[in-house]
C-alpha cells in the first residue's frame, strides 16, 4: 500500500512538471502598434530614423538615448510629442535577435539617416482623426482656406453660387 502511494505521488509530480515545461515554452508576441508596416507581424523591434529611436514591440516600449543611457519608455521624449508615427519612415530589423538593438546603433544611424525612406510602406490600421485622405472635408490642403462640402465640389461660402445669364444666383 505504501509503495502504491509513493507511486500514485511520484506520477503525479512527474505529470505536473511535465505540464509546467509545456506552459513556459509558449512564446507570446506583442501585438504590433497599429502605426507598424504591413507584413512584418514576427518582427521584434522597428528602427526610427528620424526619431533615433527603437520601438520594442513585445513589451509596447520605445527605446531611445536620454543623457547618455538607453531608457525603455512607453512614449517618445516630449521634443518629439508632435512625431508622426503613422507617417514616419520604420525600419523593420528583421535580422536582430538579442535584447539590446542599440548596441548597432551607430551603424543604424550611419545606414538610416534622419530622413531616411526606403520603399513605400502602409501600416497596419489607419491613422486615428483623420478619415477619408481622399476626401477633403476640412480646412487642411484647401486652397484659399473656402470651406468645402462632403466631396462635391462646392463651395460653401456666401457669394459663390453660380449666377445666370442675367446675374441671378441659383
Amino acid at each position: 500500500m505504501k509503495t502504491l502511494k509513493l507511486i500514485v505521488i511520484g506520477m503525479v509530480l512527474f505529470l505536473a512538471s511535465a505540464v509546467q515545461a509545456q506552459v513556459s515554452v509558449k512564446v507570446h508576441m506583442g501585438v504590433p502598434p497599429p502605426w507598424g508596416p504591413v507584413g512584418f507581424s514576427e518582427a521584434r523591434y522597428y528602427y526610427l530614423p528620424d526619431v533615433e529611436a527603437y520601438y520594442d514591440v513585445p513589451s509596447s516600449m520605445f527605446i531611445y538615448n536620454s543623457g547618455g543611457t538607453w531608457v525603455h519608455r512607453a512614449h517618445l521624449p516630449g521634443r518629439f510629442k508632435n512625431y508622426d508615427l503613422y507617417g514616419g519612415y520604420k525600419v523593420v530589423m528583421t535580422d536582430y535577435r538579442g535584447d539590446a538593438p542599440y548596441t548597432h546603433f551607430r551603424e543604424h544611424q550611419k545606414q538610416y539617416a534622419r530622413g531616411y525612406h526606403g520603399e513605400a510602406q502602409r501600416t497596419i490600421g489607419e491613422r486615428p482623426g483623420r478619415g477619408n485622405p481622399g476626401i477633403r472635408n476640412s480646412r487642411e490642403g484647401n486652397p484659399g482656406n473656402k470651406e468645402v462640402g462632403r466631396g462635391n465640389g462646392k463651395s460653401m461660402k456666401k457669394g459663390h453660387g453660380k449666377r445666370d445669364e442675367k446675374g441671378r444666383k441659383d
